[in-house]
């Protein structure tokens, strides 16, 4: 059984998020965009806990639950705000449960290191590892692991409050990590350069706000499994087993907000030996620039860019569709005309993944324009270009070339009101 999982993602009960977070836009977008299997999100709070519990039928048994037609298991973000070693330190963490049972102890608690309901993303007055602790007392069969691991901010080995390593963050309680997220500014192979590493799985999740394709599932687990059940997950993800866990979809790196280092302000984006030169001190405004993920994951790297680990499960890298015809036509296009595009070719081919992993070119031709078909197998086959992000603003992706941009059907001084007016 194919399952693509997107396990992390946030509700309408979390800031700044989409109204549409709920159960109905959650199921619609999981079938637009061709996911399996999503986490619930926000467990943690009790209005979402209550509306979920209310809503969602469990499959026999097998911690899984359905609505709409789309498999959900529960799941939650928490952030651990606590001193170590005289810094502060603000740690994000995925937690995924077995059952509404073990949810609402887990709940229980919680509720005494923090309010709950203030946002479906709680903060809590505890240590990572007390965190763990905590949470193996209720059931040893909750899965933990950090959140967009490399993040400056907010994770367990980012450049702003994280440690140098998991054993670091997570001390007595490691034994107890099985996985890490590599969120959006970093992929398997920056994670495969750090030996420490090895041992843990690498997810990929969206961490959505927005049950839009654009944000839903840009990034996701996929499993070949007997038999879904949460225990099989757990299982696969524990024993980093490739025979159930086939690869992950990524979003390029140089996509991510975070990728290399920067000033937003100053709308200074430097690479890691450019920053090094200046000692990470941005050049415009002379105050310490946010150091990315890449330059982050060099400091901490024992091995070359392009090592590969034994028993590594392989990933891909795509775009969301709406990303790459946006950016095939440089935004002159609609938003309107965007959607149109974007939903046809949804619709002809049943998913969105469908047609970004698997619809040959010669079918894309037939129900969409050759810049865009080409477009889709140029990101599918990894052959685009970025303008890397940094310190909050998301990279730019470079389809086609400027010689190719001056053919007669990518240039336009005019923004149009469809593709047809376009071309």
């Amino acid at each position: 059984m194919l399952i693509i999982a997107d396990l992390h993602l946030h509700s309408k009960y979390s800031r700044a998020t989409s109204k549409q977070m709920d159960l109905d836009g959650l199921s619609l977008g999981a079938k637009m965009k061709g996911l399996t299997l999503l986490g619930t999100g926000d467990i943690t709070h009790p209005a979402w806990f209550n509306e979920l519990k209310s809503k969602l039928t469990e499959i026999d048994n097998s911690g899984i639950y359905i609505y709409n037609g789309v498999y959900f298991m529960l799941s939650g973000e928490v952030a651990t705000y606590f001193e170590f070693e005289g810094k502060n330190r603000r740690v994000h963490h995925v937690i995924h449960l077995p059952s509404f049972e073990v949810a609402e102890q887990v709940n229980e608690k919680l509720s005494k290191y923090g309010e709950l309901s203030l946002d479906g993303r709680p903060i809590l007055n505890i240590s990572s590892p007390e965190l763990v602790e905590i949470l193996m007392e209720v059931d040893d069969k909750i899965l933990i692991y950090p959140a967009h691991a490399w993040t400056p901010w907010m994770s367990c080995l980012g450049s702003k409050s994280g440690f140098n390593s998991l054993e670091e963050c997570y001390q007595d309680q490691v034994n107890h990590i099985f996985s890490l997220e590599t969120g959006l500014s970093s992929d398997p192979a920056m994670n495969w350069r750090v030996s420490k590493l090895d041992k843990f799985t690498l997810l990929s999740n969206s961490d959505a706000h927005s049950p839009s394709t654009l944000r839903l599932g840009r990034e996701a687990n996929v499993f070949n499994l007997k038999k879904l059940s949460y225990m099989e997950i757990y299982e696969a993800i524990k024993n980093k087993d490739r025979g159930r866990f086939l690869f992950t979809v990524e979003t390029d790196p140089n996509y991510g907000k975070y990728h290399y280092d920067g000033h937003r302000g100053c709308g200074v984006r430097l690479s890691p030996s450019e920053a090094k030169k200046l000692n990470n001190i941005c050049p415009k405004c002379g105050k310490p620039l946010t150091v990315g993920v890449l330059h982050r994951v060099e400091e901490l790297a024992d091995r070359p860019e392009g090592f590969i680990p034994e028993n590594a499960i392989p990933f891909k890298s795509l775009l969301p569709l709406y990303e790459i015809i946006f950016f095939t036509f440089d935004g002159k296009i609609t938003n309107k005309a965007i959607l149109e595009e974007q939903n046809r070719l949804i619709s002809k081919f049943s998913n969105e993944l469908n047609v970004l992993l698997n619809v040959p070119k010669e079918e894309l031709l037939k129900v969409t324009h050759k810049k865009i078909a080409e477009a889709i197998i140029r990101v599918r086959e990894g052959k685009i270009r970025y303008v890397p992000g940094y310190d909050g603003v998301y990279g730019k992706p470079i389809i086609y070339s400027e010689e190719e941009k001056e053919e007669k059907m990518i240039k336009s001084e005019k923004y149009s009101k469809s593709l047809e007016e376009f071309f």
